[in-house]
């Protein structure tokens, strides 16, 4: 086992932005208010906030948010 580098710290925040970008461009696609998704995906505002700044966010709130936004998991994190 390798330990991480800073350069894979960078290289995992700039992967979660992506992904928070992917769930706030399909919410907008849909036509969705960030309080229409938070409460359809059974999460809290901060936590759709957070993980649509790029945060790092459980992969059971990346389930939940795929799923109310009616998308595949991997849609998200391709």
């Amino acid at each position: 086992m390798r330990d991480l580098s800073d350069d894979d710290d960078d290289r995992l925040a700039a992967r979660r932005r992506v992904i928070g970008d992917r769930i706030r461009d399909e919410r907008l696609r849909q036509n969705q208010t960030q309080e229409a998704l938070y409460l359809a995906a059974g999460i809290a505002r901060y936590t759709l906030q957070r993980a649509e700044a790029g945060a790092d966010v459980q992969v059971s709130t990346l389930q939940r948010i795929a799923a109310a936004l009616d998308i595949q998991l991997t849609d998200l994190v391709r």
